[in-house]
């Protein structure tokens, strides 16, 4: 007999052999139609697979959470049967599902096109009609590589061989269809649905290796319902128009080029954008109490040996060596150099927490096949700090840390999805005693500062200790992971940094490794796409465009470029002999906030005629009015918050 505890608490035993569905049946004959799975003690197991002990279970249908990234493995496993099906000899390889949809790799000589996507969407079609039984199967090890062999699946027998001796090998029959498979499947392939669609071909090398055979993978994505795939693919519309890379181009902001591969070239506007960030984000810091340091880009590698990155990073690490026999390495990170300077000097207890701040610039090598626009490159720079501290201060720096965070989210008009804390991966520096500690105290710590549910990452953590991950919501619902929070007591120790203790004892820093914007790169990738180019009137590169009626308003023109520029705006002048609609329309594209008209009356008058992005109306001010009144509009968040605390009472921004 086994005992099942089911999610309301209440337990009852089964008879050995007893399958999921049986125990669907036993509650409700209406419960088995629609049951798909059932999850035993966490794990995900086929609705007619024999159980194989008790534990806590659960049933899933097509409505449960759980049951998501099946029906998007089955759409891979469907997508795959209609390509064979369609275009004979092509060998499938791996085909898993991904977050929000699923991919298969296919090894063909001719290249699939655009146009056979829609012919393989139609066969998946048919095949979720044809109601396909998915049937789990044990195979003996060798038979598996033989038939696989014979069959000229070549790929997924290379798979079996590498697997190792004593792994039982399951292959899923879908129809006369099977593949190579360790499951979950759904009982039979209508229980997909047709709330799928593929979207994208894309070229992949086989186990990621570029030194291996090119594959092509066909991307799709796969619901519940047709509602939320409808919702997808709205959001997917979405964030095509807010597209980084496309509203860079239109704004002249930056672009990439493959003489610098994965690195930025900044056109003065986009640099414009970064230098209003990073001056911003270094005011804040200012303000926190950091101490902004500059460390070198290369250092020795016997230095990334003893902080244990050479081990970690090494493969990703930029190397070059001199004719002096030196073997050198770009940093990937700072926080080596922020313990050399720490080590300067002797510290003492009443110096901490000593909190150091750096715009970094790192180096890391990515796949060409990884890169993305700005958000995924090979050069970039963190808004990087650390913290030294006292085993008893972490938790009071933690909540500092997360206060911070959350103004500066909230400035930039973003805010904080979820926090989940990473927790030891298998490749790490430290103890077992260490990382039992650091786990520990971090946990304590971030329910101490975060108002809200801490979910934790088994195995995710940094290779010296644990970390807290700050996701941002954006404007159409994704989530981004940028700010982050890593507790170390290893690099102090790797690297012999100490301070003199109350007692006199020579004792470790703890070190807090803290980001908030993360890569500079990717947070303002992020921010072009979260407003669509659209900033708000401090984030944007040009804040003003100053454009002419008639050429006889040119000289004015000029005077109201140089009051607003006065009044620290940042402005430009469009003078051409173009219709006055046509310029209004074109710096509308360019996403600039203010449009300043001016022609012969406002000239005469000393007014301007403003126009707002994304407004057919105008509001008349005067010269004066309007430097002063947009003027405060531009004041970065935290000036305007210490400019309202200057205020004297009763007075008001805005027009005179």
């Amino acid at each position: 007999m086994i005992d099942l505890i089911f999610p309301d608490g209440s337990q009852r035993q089964f008879e050995d052999g007893v399958t999921g569905r049986d125990v669907a049946a036993s509650i409700a004959k209406s419960l088995e139609k629609k049951a798909l799975l059932i999850e035993l003690d966490g794990q995900l197991l086929d609705l007619d697979r024999v159980l194989p002990g008790g534990g806590a279970f659960k049933i899933l249908t097509r409505e449960s959470p759980e049951a998501l990234e099946t029906i998007r493995h089955d759409a891979s496993h469907i997508m795959a049967e209609a390509v064979q099906e369609l275009f004979p000899g092509t060998q499938v390889t791996i085909g898993p599902a991904i977050e929000d949809g699923f991919y298969y790799d296919f090894a063909r000589e001719t290249p699939f096109s655009l146009d056979d996507l829609a012919s393989i969407e139609q066969r998946m079609k048919e095949i979720v009609d044809r109601d396909e039984k998915i049937v789990r199967e044990v195979w003996d090890r060798k038979e598996a590589i033989a038939h696989f062999s014979d069959i000229g699946e070549a790929y997924k027998a290379e798979i079996i061989t590498d697997l190792p001796e004593g792994e039982t090998i399951t292959v899923y029959r879908q129809g006369q269809w099977k593949d190579l498979c360790l499951g979950p499947h759904l009982p039979s392939t209508k229980h997909v649905g047709k709330a799928f669609k593929l979207t994208k071909l894309a070229g992949a090398y086989w186990r990621g290796d570029h030194r291996n055979a090119q594959l092509q993978r066909i991307y799709g994505t796969a619901w519940a319902s047709e509602a939320d795939l409808d919702a997808y693919l709205k959001r997917v519309e979405e964030a095509e128009k807010r597209d980084h890379r496309k509203i860079g181009r239109v704004m002249d902001l930056f672009h990439l080029q493959e003489e610098g591969r994965g690195m930025v070239f900044w056109h003065p506007k986009g640099w414009t954008l970064y230098r209003v960030v990073e001056n911003y984000i270094r005011r804040r810091l200012e303000d926190g109490g950091y101490a902004e340091v500059r460390t070198p880009q290369i250092m020795d590698r016997s230095l990334w040996e003893a902080s244990g990155h050479w081990e970690k990073f090494g493969a990703s690490m930029f190397v070059c060596e001199t004719d002096e026999g030196e073997e050198l390495a770009v940093k990937p990170m700072n926080c080596p150099g922020h313990v050399q300077i720490f080590k300067v000097g002797q510290k003492s207890y009443r110096d901490l927490p000593l909190r150091m701040a750096e715009f970094g610039a790192c180096h890391r090598y990515e796949p060409s096949g990884a890169l993305h626009g700005i958000m995924r490159v090979r050069g970039f720079t963190q808004d990087d700090a650390h913290i030294f501290c006292r085993e008893d201060q972490i938790e009071e720096e933690t909540t500092r840390f997360v206060r911070l965070l959350n103004s500066i989210y909230g400035d930039f008009g973003v805010e904080l999805h979820s926090v989940k804390l990473a927790l030891r991966p298998d490749l790490r520096a430290g103890t077992d005693a260490v990382w039992d500690i650091a786990e520990s105290k971090l946990d304590r710590a971030a329910r101490q500062a975060v108002n809200m549910e801490v979910e934790a990452l088994p195995g995710e953590g940094a290779f010296y200790g644990p970390k807290l991950e700050f996701h941002l919501r954006d404007a159409i619902g994704r989530t981004w992971q940028c700010g982050t929070l890593q507790l170390d007591f290893v690099l102090p120790e790797r690297l012999d940094a100490t301070y003199i203790a109350e007692d006199g004892s020579k004792q470790r820093p703890v070190m807090l490794h803290r980001a908030i914007a993360g890569s500079m790169e990717r947070f303002l990738g992020m921010l072009i796409e979260n407003y669509a180019g659209a900033f708000p009137l401090w984030l944007a590169p040009t804040q003003v465009v100053v454009t002419t009626i008639t050429s006889d308003a040119d000289d004015y023109a000029h005077q109201v470029v140089r009051e607003l520029r006065a009044a620290g705006l940042r402005v430009e002048v469009d003078l051409r002999n173009e219709k006055i609609n046509y310029k209004i329309r074109e710096h509308s594209l360019t996403k600039t906030p203010v449009i300043a008209v001016v022609g012969r009356r406002e000239a005469e008058e000393g007014k301007v005629a403003l126009r707002r992005l994304g407004s057919d109306g105008q509001e008349i001010l005067t010269l004066a009015q309007a430097a002063k009144a947009l003027a405060n509009e531009a004041l970065p968040p935290d000036l305007a918050r210490l400019s309202a605390l200057a205020m004297a009472p009763g007075e008001t921004l805005g027009a005179e």
